[in-house]
C-alpha cells in the first residue's frame, strides 16, 4: 500500500469528516479533529504538524470507537470528557450539563457588574445550579477579590465543580453546597450577586431538543415546568430577601421567555429589568437590581 493509501492522521481527519457529515454532525471537521487529538493524546492544533503520521493499531481503534459512538449521538464533551468555557478546559460529566458559548456572556455581565461594585469592598456572589462549576470559577478566575458560593442540587455534579475548582486553582475562594436553589440560606442579606443558569426549557422545547441533548444530558437541569418559567420565577423570589441593598440577580433563559421572565421580574419588585443579547441577536440574559 503506498503512504497515500495508507490511513495518516491527513486521512484519517478527512474521511471522518466526510462521515460525520452523513451523519449530520454540527461540526464534522471540529468533532473529527477533538476525537483524533483525544485518541492521540495530543492537542488538536499538533494534529496539523503530523498529517504524514501514521496512528498505531490501537490508536486508531480507540479513535474508530469515539468515531462510532459520536455518530450515534453522543455529544463530543460526553467522549472526551472536558469542554473549554471562557478559554478555560472544564471536565463533564453526564451528570452536568456541557457549558455552552451562549453562557459566556453571563460571565461577561457577572465580571462587568462586580468590576463596577468594586470599590464595596469584598465582594460576595452565588451562582445557584453550577454544575461543571464553569459560571462560578470562570468569575472567581476573572475576579480575584471575591467569594464565591456554587450551589447544586446534584451531589454528583458538585463533585465534578469541585475537581475543576481544583484544577484552575480557585477552590479556596469557592464553597461548594448542596441545596435546591437558595433554600439552604436563610433570607437576609447573604450576596452582592446571585447568578444562574437555571433549568429553563418547557415541555414543548423539550421534545424538539437535538437527539445528542435530550438523549444524554440531564434532563433535571433543562426542563422547567410547561412554559419554561417555573425555576427562573422560584429563584428570584428566593434571591430578593438574599441580596444586600443594590444586589444584582442575573439569569440566563430562552430567547422564548425573555419577555414573560422581564415582566415577571418586575411584578416581583425588582429594579432596573434588562435583558442581554447573545452574538446571534437573542435575548439570552435576564438582568435585575434589588
Amino acid at each position: 500500500m503506498s503512504q497515500a493509501e495508507q490511513w495518516t492522521v491527513k486521512r484519517l481527519l478527512e474521511w471522518t469528516t466526510e462521515y460525520f457529515k452523513k451523519n449530520s454532525t454540527d461540526s464534522p471537521r471540529l468533532d473529527a479533529e477533538i476525537l483524533l487529538a483525544q485518541s492521540l493524546s495530543c492537542k488538536r492544533i499538533d494534529l496539523y504538524i503530523r498529517f504524514a503520521q501514521l496512528p498505531s493499531e490501537s490508536e486508531r481503534t480507540k479513535f474508530r470507537e469515539l468515531v462510532k459512538r459520536r455518530a450515534a449521538g453522543e455529544p463530543v464533551a460526553y467522549l472526551v470528557g472536558y469542554k473549554e468555557f471562557y478559554s478555560l478546559p472544564f471536565e463533564v460529566t453526564r451528570d452536568t450539563l456541557i457549558p455552552r458559548p451562549e453562557t459566556e456572556h453571563l460571565v461577561v455581565e457577572s465580571l462587568d457588574i462586580l468590576a463596577k461594585m468594586s470599590g464595596s469592598g469584598n465582594l460576595s456572589v452565588c451562582d445557584v445550579g453550577t454544575g461543571s462549576g464553569a459560571v462560578a470559577i470562570a468569575i472567581a478566575k476573572n475576579a480575584p477579590k471575591c467569594r464565591v458560593t456554587a450551589v447544586d442540587i446534584s451531589d454528583a455534579a458538585l463533585e465534578v465543580a469541585k475537581r475543576n475548582a481544583q484544577k484552575h486553582e480557585v477552590a479556596g475562594r469557592i464553597t461548594f453546597l448542596a441545596a435546591d436553589l437558595l433554600s439552604a440560606f436563610p433570607e437576609h442579606p447573604i450576596f452582592d450577586l446571585i447568578v444562574s443558569n437555571p433549568p429553563y426549557v418547557s415541555e414543548s422545547e423539550y421534545e424538539k431538543l437535538s437527539p445528542d441533548v435530550k438523549n444524554y444530558e440531564p434532563k433535571s437541569a433543562l426542563l422547567a415546568g410547561e412554559d419554561g418559567t417555573a425555576t427562573i420565577r422560584r429563584l428570584a423570589e428566593q434571591a430578593a430577601p438574599r441580596l444586600r441593598q443594590n444586589g444584582f440577580f442575573l439569569t440566563e433563559l430562552s430567547p422564548m421567555i425573555a419577555e414573560r421572565i422581564a415582566e415577571t421580574l418586575r411584578q416581583l419588585g425588582w429594579r432596573h429589568v434588562r435583558t442581554v443579547r447573545d452574538l446571534a441577536g437573542r435575548e439570552r440574559i435576564a438582568a435585575a437590581q434589588l
